[in-house]
């Protein structure tokens, strides 16, 4: 009995530590890892939405609109003094909004040029490389760097593609973009008031990251093989680690409309702000998806394995199968010899290799995706095919033997 409850603890902790697990995975190998961070973001760059947003907050630093009515006052004083009229005088001071309106087109042609153009996708990976480091301290909560910490906004400094347009606009004949102060524009990543606390979620998960994974598995390793019947307990392992990442992917939802709600819309478009989310959580999608979906061949496994009608009926089927082909290939010359006989006398250790091998292979899979979970359940499917294949023919070629 007491055995029994430990098991069930075990497996308990184990699925409740699945999404926690999914999350340490996610922070050290995205957030925490500058080369597949900068791959994670670069795309951003050629995103509509962040192109958008980057012309408009690039514009807006570039503002070179407040020097057209000194500049049109001035000439129509000069043309007084030189006798023009003063309804033409007049006129000629009139047309500041239009200058204005003329120069805020031309910073935007000019920044649209250079956001759409092949340059700023460069620029925009360099700064995204050049501000992890700053990045991880925004997490840490330090700030510094393109990326920073202002109150409870976390921020990307855009001054590098506000300096390009300034000087494309020098280059293009609008001096008056001189007298521009140094930029340091930024774009509004992510705010909110539960930032100190999204900052300490952030270490922990940092320091957990290193054996957090490893313990998960563990805890529920231990607990099917402490079970006594170990096939319902990794069935319910396997059940329970996919509700766990279906609970996770419940809070991905949520935090996505809480982003959403709590970026500013005067600094970052929803759509932009959308992108930015989905990017930046992409990884962490596909690791959870991934998770779920395993835990439900795994449980689907488990369940076809055990001695119920269903089970039962369909691995009947297959041994029908089997034996069908097995005497076909007989009846048209087609023998394994010892090669046959023998499967058919270790089949139950060659299903079990069948069924280890996959397992390793996913272990030592490099970020293993929903895909890569389904070609190992199609191979192992095949695998098993062919040993029960195999051990019809042995069963059908041996002296002694049924067929």
């Amino acid at each position: 009995m007491a055995r029994s409850a430990v098991s069930a603890l075990l497996i308990l902790l184990g699925c409740l530590l699945v999404p926690v697990s999914v999350l340490t995975v996610w922070v050290h190998d995205i957030v925490l890892d500058t080369d597949r961070y900068v791959a994670t973001v670069a795309p951003l760059a050629k995103d509509p939405a962040i192109q958008d947003t980057a012309v408009e907050q690039v514009s807006k630093a570039v503002d070179i609109r407040h020097n057209s009515q000194e500049i049109t006052d001035d000439i129509a004083s000069w043309l007084r003094a030189h006798g023009l009229p003063e309804r033409a005088a007049d006129t000629i001071e009139g047309l500041a909004p239009q200058l204005d309106s003329a120069l805020d087109q031309a910073v935007r042609k000019v920044a649209a040029h250079i956001v759409r153009s092949e340059q700023f996708p460069a620029v925009w990976t360099g700064a995204n490389r050049a501000a992890h480091t700053a990045v991880v301290s925004a997490l840490t909560g330090k700030g510094g760097g393109p990326v920073g910490v202002e109150g409870h906004t976390v921020t990307l400094n855009v001054g590098a593609a506000v300096e390009r347009v300034r000087q494309q606009l020098v280059d293009a004949g609008l001096p008056a973009v001189t007298g521009v102060p140094d930029i340091h524009q930024r774009l509004v990543l992510f705010h909110s008031d539960r930032l100190d606390t999204l900052r300490r979620s952030a270490r922990l998960l940092d320091l957990a990251g290193n054996w957090l994974p490893a313990l998960t598995v563990t805890l529920g390793g231990t607990g099917v093989v402490l079970a006594r019947r170990r096939r319902r307990a990794l069935a319910r392992a396997a059940l329970g680690t996919a509700l766990a990442s279906l609970g996770l992917v419940l809070l991905l939802v949520v935090g996505r409309r809480y982003y959403l709600d709590h970026v500013p819309t005067s600094v970052l478009s929803r759509e932009a702000a959308s992108a930015l989310f989905d990017t930046v959580v992409r990884f962490l999608r596909v690791t959870v998806l991934t998770v779920l979906v395993l835990g439900l061949v795994v449980a689907l496994g488990a369940y076809l394995a055990g001695p119920g009608r269903l089970p039962s009926a369909v691995r009947g089927r297959a041994e029908v199968l089997a034996d069908s082909a097995a005497r076909w290939g007989a009846a048209h010359g087609m023998r394994t010899g010892r090669a046959g006989t023998w499967t058919a006398d270790h089949r139950r250790g060659l299903t079990t290799a069948a069924l280890l091998v996959p397992v390793a292979v996913f272990a030592l899979w490099n970020h293993p995706t929903v895909l890569t979970v389904l070609l190992l359940v199609l191979i192992l499917l095949a695998a098993l095919a062919v040993i029960a294949l195999l051990a019809a023919t042995g069963r059908t070629g041996a002296p002694g033997r049924g067929g």
